[in-house]
């Protein structure tokens, strides 16, 4: 199993965790784990799933070596939340969900490298990272984010707004450059209907090009027309 092990230590060290805390996490003794963070040893995929939880990170990711910045995307999901894509400022779930996704891999078309870092999925209402779901819980259970609950024609549907009382944060991870390809995609998008975004990135080379369930290669992007990117 292949992966980029120099990244285990600097989660490690981000957590403020031991070597034989992580250890013990994992089901190694304090020796193995030592190898393991070393190159020395090889994780078997129960143990990494282990790491993964441990590191609060996707296992894809964690086997990738391709560590996602994780509050830079829950700020990018704030910043959307303030660009009024709506008369009352509250967006449907799976709308947020794509222009998160339009965000990283516009900048990865620009830039050969993603805004976030997060790694995407074909589901059937992807293209979304398994993170997405946990940064949106992250966010509401810390207040800083409001869901509204309603039924739309028998479909439970989810509105988005930023809690009142967070309005002042600094969103400092996102640089003035990001936040202007941003703001350009809720511009596109802002009067648009969910099943058009949803529709268009579908269409996409990146989602149609996957299989079911595969995580989608930001390279892809750079292969379609300049004008279908966002």
């Amino acid at each position: 199993m292949s992966m980029h092990t120099q990244k285990i230590k600097e989660l490690r060290l981000e957590k403020g965790l031991s070597q034989d805390r992580v250890a013990q996490a994992i089901g190694v003794s304090r020796p193995t784990y030592t190898a393991i963070e070393a190159g020395k040893q090889k994780l078997d995929l129960e143990e990494a799933k282990k790491l993964a939880d441990l590191f609060g990170i996707d296992v894809d990711a964690l086997l990738s070596g391709n560590i996602p910045n994780f509050e830079k995307y829950k700020h990018m999901i704030l910043a959307y939340l303030r660009m009024k894509l709506s008369a009352d400022c509250k967006v449907p779930k799976t709308k947020l969900a794509k222009l998160l996704y339009l965000a990283d891999f516009a900048w990865f078309y620009d830039h050969l490298e993603s805004m976030s870092g997060m790694q995407y999925r074909k589901i059937a209402y992807g293209p979304v990272p398994d993170l997405f779901f946990r940064a949106i819980d992250e966010l509401e259970e810390s207040g800083k984010i409001v869901i509204e609950r309603k039924n739309d024609d028998g479909r439970e549907m989810f509105l988005i707004c930023e809690a009142e009382s967070n309005k002042n944060e600094k969103l400092e991870t996102i640089t003035k450059n990001e936040k202007g390809l941003m703001s350009d995609i809720a511009k596109k998008w802002k009067d648009k209907k969910t099943k058009d975004i949803v529709n268009f990135t579908h269409n996409q080379l990146p989602y149609f090009l996957c299989r079911e369930d595969e995580l989608i290669p930001y390279e892809l992007i750079t292969q379609e027309d300049p004008d279908k990117v966002y």
